[in-house]
């Protein structure tokens, strides 16, 4: 089934005298880029969390966001400390922007205690010297529900994605069989086109070799001819359905297979050489270029 790079979960958990909150959320992209915003004072906790992500998700820009409290602590402070180190570090750099910008002459807004202590690890839990692997070991143990509830959402999502890219599969497919209809009629009309037009070239020109504009006119014929980029076409149409149908992780095919019914459509325009088959050949780009959009969210 189809799977959307599109997630979002959260959750709460408590063990070892802590609580804490989780947010889980993704969108596409090219590959798997992780970014991790967890408590760096519980030693090794990113890293593990890191591991199983990577374990558990083949693409997409993913953020997880992790806040761990002690149990009791109130959303006003208590059980927070300051880190002494991270302050004077933050506070010089104040420092230093304060005094390049007076040297330019530009005047900065003083900043307030509240402007410091949002600066990550300024505020720290207060941990003292407790031992935090079991902590650790609960919060990773915690982590394979929020993903079963992040990948239920990515499964849901590319179910909706399913349904989208089927109907625009069924649109070119029909757009297909129009350029079908239309490169049949304008081959009915050809030859009487191409007979005017040699009635004219021979009426103005003196000595042409007859051979030698015959084999012209079926070269151009053949250049014309739209029916091997027809049968391209539904035969992408055919691996595409077999794409949304299979259980891997198909995304990256999608993308290749999405640039081969460009080509072929464009192809097909270029060809056209009759208003009515240049106008199909235009929406099928048209809805080749949506599909495309949606293919992007495939993982």
């Amino acid at each position: 089934m189809t799977i959307s790079m599109t997630g979002f979960a959260a959750g709460k958990g408590q063990a070892a005298g802590y609580g804490w909150a989780w947010d889980l959320r993704s969108v596409n992209g090219k590959g798997l880029d992780l970014r991790l915003r967890v408590p760096d004072w519980i030693d090794g906790l990113e890293q593990a969390l890191r591991g199983e992500l990577g374990k558990a998700l083949q693409r997409g820009s993913v953020s997880l966001s992790l806040k761990v409290a002690r149990d009791g602590v109130t959303d006003g402070g208590e059980g927070l400390r300051v880190n002494p180190a991270i302050l004077n570090a933050v506070l010089a750099a104040l420092s230093a922007v304060e005094e390049a910008a007076m040297a330019q002459g530009v005047t900065l807004a003083q900043a307030t205690a509240a402007d410091v202590l949002v600066v990550r690890g300024v505020l720290d839990a207060a941990v003292g010297d407790t031992e935090t692997g079991p902590l650790r070991m609960a919060i990773v143990a915690d982590l394979p529900g929020l993903l079963a509830a992040f990948q239920a959402m990515r499964a849901s999502e590319g179910l909706a994605l399913n349904g989208v890219i089927t109907a625009q599969l069924d649109r070119i497919d029909a757009l297909v069989a129009k350029a079908g209809v239309e490169a049949s009629a304008r081959r009915e009309a050809a030859p009487g086109a191409l007979r005017e037009a040699l009635t004219r070239v021979l009426a103005n020109a003196d000595g042409v070799d007859e051979t030698r504009l015959a084999q012209e006119l079926a070269l151009i014929a053949v250049k014309n001819d739209v029916t091997e980029e027809l049968d391209r076409l539904v035969a992408h149409v055919a691996a595409a359905r077999a794409l949304l149908a299979d259980v891997g992780q198909v995304g990256r095919k999608f993308d290749f297979l999405m640039q081969e019914f460009m080509r072929e459509a464009n192809t097909l325009c270029s060809k056209a050489q009759s208003l009515a088959l240049t106008q199909v050949g235009l929406d099928l780009k048209t809805i080749i270029d949506q599909m495309r959009e949606q293919v992007q969210n495939v993982e």
